[in-house]
């Protein structure tokens, strides 16, 4: 299986690359805007509905959501609000996983799933949409390296060391080892691809690290439903790693705090 994680995972990543390097903006908002939906549609198992037709009406509820929240974001004080509004729902979800993981239902799966990739695709479409010395697509590559690099730190540094539970009532396989080691990975890859970008390394350092906690969220709220659900995976779309909600969760909670650093140092209005 790691053999197979891993070449899916690198496949996956030229695959981004590509999008991102080769595609104009508008591509690259397509392309992930196929992989919002692949999640949504997957979402909407954690809400066990009867029928696929009630599963796709969950979908489009996340379609027509989604260009709403995008149109909002091109003045500033929309921007601001909605990056904001989605770091509070990033943090009552940890608080939910903290206090009361037992505690899910359908209507709260339904309202959660909207909370986690609605802004996501808002936000992610919006940081595309940069121009200027440094395009969208650059920035969107750098954050997909610091998450994918803690995802990485987080998943060898656990496998090796992990010895002390995270969230056991959530997803017993995470511990404060591999937390530790996506940090130390993510964050390193911050500051390199800062020292890249030509931006502060330090002030990015502290976005790095704020992004890659946000990610452990991300990734233990998806958990906290496929729990529920009954479920290992999201999907078998991506062999070794499940679905690409599995891919995308801890994305969709870096991304908010991502946009608010970017507003923070004037890059982003």
């Amino acid at each position: 299986m790691l053999k197979t994680r891993v070449l899916t995972g690198v496949i996956f990543g030229l695959l981004m690359l590509g999008i991102l390097l080769a595609l104009p903006p508008i591509g690259a908002v397509i392309a992930v805007s196929v992989l919002v939906l692949l999640g949504a549609l997957e979402w909407s198992h954690f809400l066990q509905l009867a029928t696929p037709a009630r599963r796709w009406i969950y979908v489009e509820v996340i379609v027509v959501l989604a260009p709403i929240a995008f149109g909002s974001s091109f003045s500033p004080t929309g921007l601001l609000w909605l990056a904001m509004l989605a770091g509070v729902w990033w943090f009552i979800a940890f608080a939910w996983i903290c206090i009361a993981p037992h505690r899910v239902n359908r209507l709260l799966a339904g309202i959660a799933g909207l909370c986690v990739l609605v802004p996501a695709w808002a936000l992610l479409a919006r940081v595309l949409m940069i121009t200027g010395p440094i395009r969208g697509s650059l920035w969107v590559l750098w954050l997909l390296a610091v998450v994918a690099g803690a995802d990485v730190g987080a998943y060898f540094v656990g496998r090796t060391f992990g010895r002390l539970a995270l969230a056991p009532r959530v997803s017993p396989n995470k511990t404060w080892e591999g937390l530790i080691g996506g940090l130390i990975c993510g964050v390193a890859i911050a500051v390199v691809g800062a020292a890249w970008l030509g931006v502060p390394r330090l002030g990015f350092l502290w976005i790095g690290l704020v992004v890659v906690l946000a990610s452990a969220v991300g990734d233990l709220t998806e958990s906290l439903f496929k729990r529920y659900a009954g479920l290992k995976d999201s999907g078998q779309l991506l062999p070794g790693h499940g679905g690409v909600l599995d891919r995308i969760d801890a994305l969709t909670a870096a991304v908010p705090f991502f946009v608010l650093g970017l507003i923070w140092f004037g890059f982003m209005q």
